[in-house]
């Protein structure tokens, strides 16, 4: 039976009462007379896009980056632009449900507005009434980093996602932090649980070099023919611990994947080939460059809105769909004989508050937390100030993981990765347990303090700024810039490794280069022994109580970054 837009805007009134907007508020809120999820037909096949939702089943409130720098080629060009720059280029304005999807600006104000975003009940929902309008020519693919990112998703190892996927009937699907729990883990949910077919063209087996997975999948709509191409995340083993994954190799491999295009081409007779891709978006765009016959990569890893409108390159429309569940994107195709005749791109924010909580998936949900329901919901401090990590350097978030490793493990610095998922906690609300597992859950969570020369630790910086704001695409290895506590820098992200960050400082005072400083970390690449990092942080907030951050350990941008587009707050910087 096909779910009408009458028929859904009375569900959303039905659901008023249990906390959702009417059909007139939702209207009001929307600024116009439409239902934002009711989608003209067109053409033969309808790819439905989702990436990056890191565990989190429930809704969150999820603030985008207010500092997202380009380089090289990516120098203010999409989706390297924040705040104003980001809303103009695509057109959209400011305090709109769209605008708050889109932009940092004004996010408190906005998020006490519109609500919390994603959660699976309410994609759930979504996917149903696609799926109904749709029928058989709708695809549902992932992205990848869907098993990691919360307390239950650690807890469970990855199947209480795996469970959300199969009722959310997931067609395909790629991977990364799937990888940490382990290859033996992996393969076991993806061969006697997991429904969806795993992709992946750019993972083999050492030393044999046999490929691990399927690289592609041909799924035929009404006659015509879709090739889905997985491409893994290709920095697997040097963004997390390769001993995880000892008998498993990964690149980006450029040639097989134009041999891969051309074998769908050539042998199968695709008539459009599609890219579920976890490279992250400027790879994407350097590998649709470098490869012929890409119709359409879906992109994930950045966590970066690419719409309303997909980006073009060679030809390839590239798009990626955010995370946490916040936005799904939608392509319906006219897909003809050989070839891709016409295309329309949907970009769909959700709004919890917008849409109803599907019952089955709620129900689900519900089940696979009930046992840990006394953890997760543990009150550990309250917060006046807004908590959030995407950021190109510290967000608030990040700032009390290191404030809390060096009290802790009483240090005179800290460093903690620059992890792009971890969502956010407005003014006002309490830190729970749950949250603290928001932003730690990883399967290398051990905590450890370490003596750093003052050489090491400018090393330290420049490596990972080097795999960050490399100008060429394929080294750039994922992440954000590495967080500091008790730390202060110069930097330059258009210099050469060794010559971006200058005038370190340790507690105000200048490095130096043979004198050896205690830092406290954790998330170490290899195999190390410590606490969990959520323990600390969480005796840390138990103790303070009340968390207000005055004070973010931020680098001072060189006078070079005026006029960048990926910086919405120059002040903030120096700038």
């Amino acid at each position: 039976m096909r779910l009408t837009r009458r028929d859904f805007l009375q569900l959303m009134g039905v659901a008023g009462a249990a906390g959702f907007l009417t059909p007139e508020a939702i209207r009001s809120a929307w600024g116009s007379d439409r239902d934002p999820y009711e989608i003209p037909s067109f053409g033969n096949v309808s790819l439905l896009h989702m990436t990056d939702s890191h565990a989190q089943l429930l809704p969150v409130w999820w603030r985008e980056p207010g500092t997202n720098i380009g380089v090289g080629r990516a120098w203010n060009q999409t989706p390297h632009l924040v705040g104003s720059w980001k809303l103009g280029y695509y057109d959209v304005k400011a305090g709109t449900p769209e605008g708050y999807a889109l932009s940092c600006l004004d996010f408190d104000t906005l998020a006490h507005r519109y609500g919390k975003i994603g959660g699976y009940a309410h994609i759930a929902s979504i996917v149903k009434r696609f799926r109904q309008e749709l029928g058989d020519r709708m695809i549902l693919l992932d992205g990848g980093d869907s098993w990691q990112g919360s307390a239950t998703s650690l807890w469970t190892r990855g199947e209480d996602m795996v469970g959300a996927q199969n009722l959310l009937g997931v067609d395909y699907f790629v991977g990364h932090w799937e990888f940490t729990y382990g290859q033996e883990r992996v393969e076991y949910l993806i061969k006697h649980k997991l429904k969806a077919k795993f992709l992946a063209q750019n993972i083999f087996s050492i030393p044999w070099q046999d490929p691990v997975f399927p690289p592609y999948a041909i799924h035929v709509v009404r006659g015509r023919k879709v090739a889905v191409i997985g491409q893994a995340f290709p920095f697997t083993p040097v963004a997390n611990p390769a001993y995880l994954i000892p008998h498993w190799g990964f690149a980006i491999h450029t040639s097989h994947m134009q041999k891969m295009v051309n074998e769908c081409r050539e042998q199968h007779k695709a008539d459009v080939v599609v890219v579920l891709s976890h490279n992250g978006a400027d790879v994407d765009k350097k590998m649709a460059r470098l490869v012929k016959g890409i119709d359409i990569i879906l992109g994930g890893h950045t966590h970066e809105i690419m719409g309303p409108r997909p980006f073009i390159e060679n030809r390839t429309l590239i798009v990626n769909t955010s995370t946490n569940g916040k936005v799904l994107a939608r392509f319906d195709l006219d897909v003809g004989k050989g070839r891709l005749n016409g295309w329309r791109y949907h970009f769909i924010p959700v709004i919890a508050s917008f849409v109803p909580a599907e019952p089955i998936m709620t129900a689900y949900i519900n089940e696979v937390r009930k046992p840990y329901a006394n953890i997760l919901t543990e009150k550990l401090a309250s917060t006046e100030s807004l908590l959030y990590r995407r950021d190109n350097f510290n967000g608030t978030f990040d700032q009390v993981i290191c404030n809390a490793l060096q009290q802790e493990l009483d240090c005179e610095a800290a460093f903690s990765p620059g992890f792009r998922w971890g969502y956010c906690k407005l003014p006002g609300e309490s830190i729970t347990m749950e949250d603290v597992m928001g932003q730690t859950a990883i399967t290398y969570p051990e905590a450890t303090v370490t003596e750093y020369t003052g050489s090491e630790i400018k090393n330290i910086l420049e490596q990972v700024a080097d795999n960050i704001f490399n100008k060429d695409p394929y080294y750039i290895q994922g992440g954000d810039m590495i967080r500091v506590g008790g730390m202060s820098y110069t930097f330059n992200p258009n210099e050469t490794i060794g010559h971006r960050c200058s005038d370190i400082n340790v507690n105000g005072k200048r490095i130096s280069a043979q004198k050896k400083y205690k830092i406290a970390g954790w998330a170490a690449m290899k195999k190390v022994e410590g606490k969990p990092v959520w323990d600390l942080v969480a005796n840390y907030l138990r103790r303070e109580k009340n968390i207000r951050v005055d004070h973010v350990d931020l680098p001072r941008l060189t006078r070079n970054m005026q006029g960048n587009r990926g910086i919405a707050f120059p002040k903030k910087y120096g700038i």
